[in-house]
C-alpha cells in the first residue's frame, strides 16, 4: 500500500468512525417513525416560528429533516433522515450526508425544513440521484424571536431553507454541501 492510499484509507476510516459517532437514532426505524418525527418537527417549527407558515403556504413542497447530527474534529461529518412533503403528504425519504475538512471540534444536532418555492426546483430535487445543497440556497432567519425577517418571506429564492433547534457545541449550522438522497426507509 502506497503513502497516498494509507492516506485515502485513514481518512475514510476517520470519516466512517465520525458518521458512525453521529447516529442520530433514525437508522431502521421505519417509514412510520420518520413520519411521526416530521409531523413533530413541522409542529414545533410552525408554532415556535409563526413567519414560516408564510413559506409553507407559498411553496409546493418541504423537505423536512427532523434531526441531523454533526460531529468533528478535523474531520467532520453530518447525517439525518427525513421526509419530502407535498401537498401535506409524504411523497419519498431521504438521507442528508455531509464531510467536512478543516479547523473543527465538537458536536451539534439540529432541524432543518427546506421549502421548494417553484416546480422547478422542486422537480429537479426529486430528479437528482443526489442532490447537493448550495450556494442557490436562501435561509431563514431568526431576527427576534419567533419573527423571520420579510426578506425571506418575500424572497423569490427557487429553495429556502430553515434551520432550527440547535444544540450542542458545534458553532454554526448550515446545508451548504450537504447531500440528499432517497432512501427506502
Amino acid at each position: 500500500m502506497t503513502h497516498s492510499n494509507r492516506r485515502t484509507f485513514m481518512i475514510g476510516l476517520g470519516a466512517t468512525g465520525l458518521l458512525a459517532a453521529c447516529d442520530n437514532g433514525l437508522r431502521g426505524t421505519g417509514a412510520t417513525t420518520i413520519d411521526a418525527r416530521v409531523d413533530s418537527t413541522l409542529s414545533q417549527l410552525y408554532n415556535n416560528y409563526p413567519g414560516t407558515a408564510a413559506l409553507r403556504d407559498k411553496s409546493v413542497g418541504q423537505l423536512v429533516m427532523p434531526l441531523v447530527t454533526e460531529a468533528g474534529f478535523g474531520i467532520g461529518g453530518s447525517y439525518g433522515r427525513g421526509a419530502l412533503r407535498v401537498g401535506g403528504a409524504t411523497v419519498d425519504y431521504y438521507s442528508a450526508t455531509e464531510a467536512s475538512f478543516g479547523l473543527q471540534i465538537g458536536a451539534q444536532q439540529y432541524a432543518h425544513v427546506l421549502f421548494f418555492m417553484t416546480q422547478e426546483a422542486l422537480q429537479g430535487f426529486r430528479a437528482s440521484p443526489g442532490w447537493a445543497a448550495g450556494a442557490d440556497i436562501e435561509y431563514a432567519v431568526s431576527n427576534r424571536g419567533e419573527n423571520l425577517s420579510a426578506e425571506t418571506i418575500t424572497s423569490l429564492s427557487p429553495v429556502i431553507a430553515v434551520v432550527f433547534g440547535q444544540a450542542g457545541l458545534l458553532a454554526g449550522a448550515t446545508i451548504n454541501g450537504t447531500k440528499y438522497s432517497r432512501i427506502i426507509p
